[in-house]
């Protein structure tokens, strides 16, 4: 039998106008310390994004989601932000914020294969 591991997920969500309180589903984020795993995954559909604000701008939406996956991955090249630890990391991205992209609440679960379950919510929550 295969162990089960606890994990953490967030789903990243856009808010166009935040003054409005409404979002869209766009990735997730997610964190499990056992396998040493940090990753996120987004699929953005424009089509959704500006029928809440047709004028919002894209480019620097799908850019910030970059940034979000590249400070999973960390390193120099994620800044400060990409030296902290895993667990940092993850806490960091999933921190409140009254921003155009920002998280829910941190979510736990159990998984055996960190990528199948980022994929599997992907597939529930965002596509």
């Amino acid at each position: 039998m295969q162990d089960k591991h606890l994990f953490e997920y967030a789903v990243i969500r856009v808010m166009p106008r935040v003054e409005r309180e409404e979002f869209i589903n766009v990735g997730i984020i997610m964190y499990c310390a056992k396998l040493k795993y940090l990753n996120a995954a987004f699929k953005v559909f424009p089509e959704r994004l500006v029928a809440l604000n047709c004028q919002l701008e894209l480019d620097t939406i799908e850019r910030n989601l970059d940034a979000i996956v590249t400070i999973c991955k960390g390193g120099k090249a994620a800044g400060p932000i990409g030296m902290l630890d895993l667990a940092g990391r993850f806490r960091w991205l999933t921190a409140t914020r009254s921003t155009v992209v920002q998280c829910s609440k941190v979510h736990p679960g159990f998984c055996v294969d960190a990528e199948e379950t980022l994929n599997k919510l992907m597939a529930e929550l965002v596509l």
